[in-house]
Parts: structure tokens; sequence; C-alpha cells
């Protein structure tokens, strides 16, 4: 989608579509929306005072000017109410917006910035937020369709982003290619969540990576069984070792080799296809299980828009990609496996094989020294009946880094919520044949997980992001999120490294 930033009013638009809004229980139109209303001789005050628009979050109403301004059509969307306004509602009004101008056949459009002038929000941030909450809207994964469906109407080529005073214009600018940048890093990583675990493999995934590095000046490398084994990565090839397509281990990293800057690690699971293993799962829902790369994915996703961005840090990206499938040579129950770290892991389930990999991927960051390791991942089950398929688990071992994700949250509407590491958890973890047991038992199982961790992240700041059940929806969340992959986890990453510096 190309997206433009230009200075006027948008009641002189000559395009297909321009978008105007409202905030619930406002009469008498102001700003744009006012001149708009002007030049409409009251259409909108109209629409008001017929109770056939109230401004309600998302709502949307489609006016005719038939000649009275130069554009075609114009679309008002509701804001919902003043006071509970933020940059999650530009988002979700921006997406709005967007999937409204698709039903019309709209293909480009003009919009003023949401939130830019009686919200007060900051315009910059506003400007991202109406171009994230546009693209985002806008994505569709259609890869594997052979012909279109019957109903389908063309994708949204151009938004304008239209702002009346001049001396803004760069702030809007700086804040719509952000925004963009960070659009086409999320929807990228929806596509590879949403790509059958058949293309998806982990060579596959490393094919992007490399790909990604050309294109975004990152540098790339990726190990192979044999590196792996020279290395030690005992818990991640034993996973592997069930199944017939080779495991990767995955390096992206962003300003490789300034020694500068501060370094960050963020660490992603990638099991590209998860059947639980000898410990096989139901049948039903195991579709899904081509989502267990997400962390993975969301890893991939946050280093291309570092780069894109430009963010001063080292940023690393880890990626352990295996399948994890039961045959002949798969881990059994009771087998005993040694990680990278030196510490030997008792496998009492092989379908909590997410946490082994990641063992081996945290005791690989240690030598980045980095100043904050963050891993994310689709890793417990438990952690969605604790918190439900909205929000995220996030448990970690430094205060100072897990506050700045929750701040990361707070700006993106990527919601996180904390859950205790206490020692006594670790209890659970108690083998009499090895170091460390692979599950605790039921209770507190996304706890236990994030604890099992924590013995391979020992001597960095760490924090851990349990994204299970967030990854795929299976209906549209808000209009900026649909139904399949959702890219949870780009946005917070990406907010997190760029206020990194900032005091």
């Amino acid at each position: 989608m190309e997206i433009r930033v230009k200075a006027g009013g948008i009641q002189a638009e000559d395009v297909p579509l321009i978008v105007v809004n409202l905030f619930e229980g406002v009469t008498e139109p102001g700003g744009a929306t006012g001149a708009v209303d002007k030049a409409l001789g009251g259409q909108i005050r109209a629409l008001i005072a017929a109770g056939d628009f109230r401004g309600k979050r998302n709502e949307t109403a489609v006016l005719y000017p038939a000649g009275a301004i130069p554009a075609q059509r114009v679309l008002v969307v509701g804001l919902g109410k003043e006071e509970k306004f933020d940059l999650d509602g530009v988002r979700q009004a921006a997406g709005a917006a967007a999937k409204k101008a698709r039903e019309l056949g709209v293909t480009r459009f003009s919009t003023i910035v949401h939130g830019g002038g009686r919200a007060g929000l900051d315009l910059e941030d506003a400007a991202q937020a109406v171009v994230e909450g546009t693209i985002l809207a806008s994505y569709r994964f259609r890869q594997h369709k052979t012909e279109p469906d019957e109903d389908e109407r063309p994708d949204v080529e151009m938004v304008t982003l239209v702002e009346f005073s001049t001396e803004r214009v760069p702030v809007v600018e700086r804040g719509a290619r952000a925004g963009q940048a960070i659009a086409e890093a999320v929807s990228m990583t929806r596509d590879l969540v949403n790509q059958p675990a058949n293309y998806a493999t982990p060579t596959a995934l490393a094919e992007v990576a490399q790909k990604l590095a050309v294109d975004f000046g990152l540098r790339c490398q990726v190990l192979d069984r044999e590196q792996m084994a020279e290395l030690g990565m005992g818990a991640l090839l034993g996973v592997a070792q069930g199944s017939e397509q080779p495991p990767k281990f995955i390096i992206l990293e962003h300003n490789a080799g300034r020694d500068d800057l501060d370094t960050i690690v963020l660490v992603g699971k990638g099991i590209t296809f998860d059947s639980g293993g000898i410990n096989i799962k139901p049948g039903e829902h195991m579709a899904a299980m081509k989502s267990d790369m997400a962390g993975a994915a969301a890893v991939m996703g946050a280093l291309r828009a570092a780069a894109a961005l430009d963010i001063p840090l080292h940023v690393v990206g880890l990626m352990p990609a295996t399948e994890n499938l039961p045959s002949g040579r798969a881990i059994k129950p009771g087998d005993v496996l040694k990680s990278l770290s030196g510490l030997t892991i008792e496998v009492i389930n092989t379908d909590a094989e997410g946490r082994l990999i990641l063992a081996d991927a945290l005791a690989y960051a240690q030598r980045y020294q980095p100043q904050a390791v963050v891993d994310v991942a689709t890793l417990t089950g438990a952690c969605v009946v604790a918190l439900g398929e909205i929000t995220t688990g996030l448990m970690g071992t430094d205060p100072d880094l897990v506050a700045r994700i929750k701040a990361a949250s707070e700006k993106t509407a990527e919601k996180v919520w904390e859950l205790p590491l206490f020692e006594e958890y670790g209890e659970q973890l108690k083998s009499d044949v090895a170091d460390v047991k692979n599950v605790g038992g039921r209770p507190a199982g996304a706890i236990t997980a994030a604890f099992f961790l924590s013995k391979f992240a020992k001597g960095m700041p760490w924090a851990h992001l349990d994204i299970a059940g967030k990854a795929l929806s299976d209906k549209e969340r808000n209009p900026y999120t649909p139904k399949g992959a959702t890219g949870v986890g780009v946005r917070l990453f990406v907010q997190l490294l760029r206020d990194w510096g900032v005091d």
C-alpha cells in the first residue's frame, strides 16, 4: 500500500472517498469534520439529528456529496467516548475506515489524522496509529487461493493523510513512515504464521531470514544440525530428531558488530508444526499447530522493523526452528537431554517441547552479554486458561525490563499481565534423574514453564512472553486484527526497542 502525506483541507480532496470522524455525543461537528459538513450544507449534522449516526466506536456512515465537494463519497467514522479515546482508538477508527473503503470497492482515499486535533494526542503517534490501523485492517492472506472469493473486492492501493497545517506535515510524515514500517513487519509475520506447515518449514524460515538480511541490511547466520551438535544443543536436537525436516538455528542481527550500542536479544520459539510428539495431541484443532512458530515469526518481524526504522541498538534475533513429530527416532517420556548450558533435562512430556528449544537459545544468548533478553513463545495452554485469548502472560527476573515491557504494552495495546516467579514454583520441576524436569504438573503450568526457562537465562536481565492463544484467532478481534494470524508481539517489541534509550 502506498502512503502519502500532504498539506491542505480534506474537503478539497478530489478522490473517491474522504474520511472524517466524530466523537460520541457530538451534535455540532468541528475541525476538519465541521469544514466538510459546512461544504455539504449540513449533511453530517442532519445525520446526527436523525439519530442515524451516534459516533459509537468504529461506527461508520457514508454520505454522497453529489458535486458539493470534489470527493465522490464522505465516510464518517465514530471514535466513541472522548474520555476513553486513545491511540488504539485511532488504530481501530483507521481500521474501520479501511475495511469500509474496501467494502465500497474504493482503491484510494484520503483521511484526516484521527486524534491529532481535539483529542490532544501526540500528532506523530496519531499519524503512526492511523497508518498501522489502515494497513493492518487491509491485510488478507490469499497465497494459496487459486480463485477469488465471489464477493471479493480489490485491495486499497493508496491512502493520503491530509494535514491542514503545513508546519505540522513533517511530523505527520515521520509518524506515517514509522507506522508503515511497523505494519508491514506485522503483515510479514502474519504471512509466516498463516502459512501451512508444509510451506513454512524450518528451511523456509531460514530462507526468509536470509532474504530479509539482503533487503534490510541485517546479518544472518543459519546453523544446521551438525553445527548445533558441535555446540552441544542437545535439547533442541532432541526435539528435532523425530522429524524428517532438518532443524535450523536462525540468527538475525541489526547493527551487528556495533560495540558502542546496547545489545537486546529477542528469542522466538520456532516449532513449525507441533503434533505433541510421542505425547500426541488430540486431532481436533491440530491444524492450528502450524502457528507454533509465531514467536520466531514475531522476532523476525521485529528485526525487519528495527532495521527499517534504523533503531540505534544492537538487536539480535535468535530463532530455533524445528518440527515436533512422533517417529521411531523421536524423544520419549523419560528420556534425558543435555542442553547447551550443561544442565540435563528429564523429558516428562514431549508436548512441552517449546521450552526445550528455547533453553538452548537462551543459553546461546549468553555469548552476546546483552543488556536484556526477551523470549516470546506460544508456550502453554495453561496461559490461555489463566488469561484467555486477549492477554499475553509476562514473567521475568528483572523488574526494570518487566516495567519497560509493560510501558510498551500500554502504547501498543498489545496487552500483557505479569505472573509471579516465586522460588517455590521450582519445587515442581525437581527431577530424580536429571537436573530439571521439563514440566511440573498441571498447577501453575504457565509459571513453571517460565521458571524452567529462567534456569537457562541466569546472569542476564530476562523476560518471557507467553502468547499461546494470542497468535492465531478464530475470529476478528477488532477492525485491524482479522481472523487468522495476528502478528502479536511485533509492535510490542518495536515499541520496547524504540523506547530503550528514552528517559
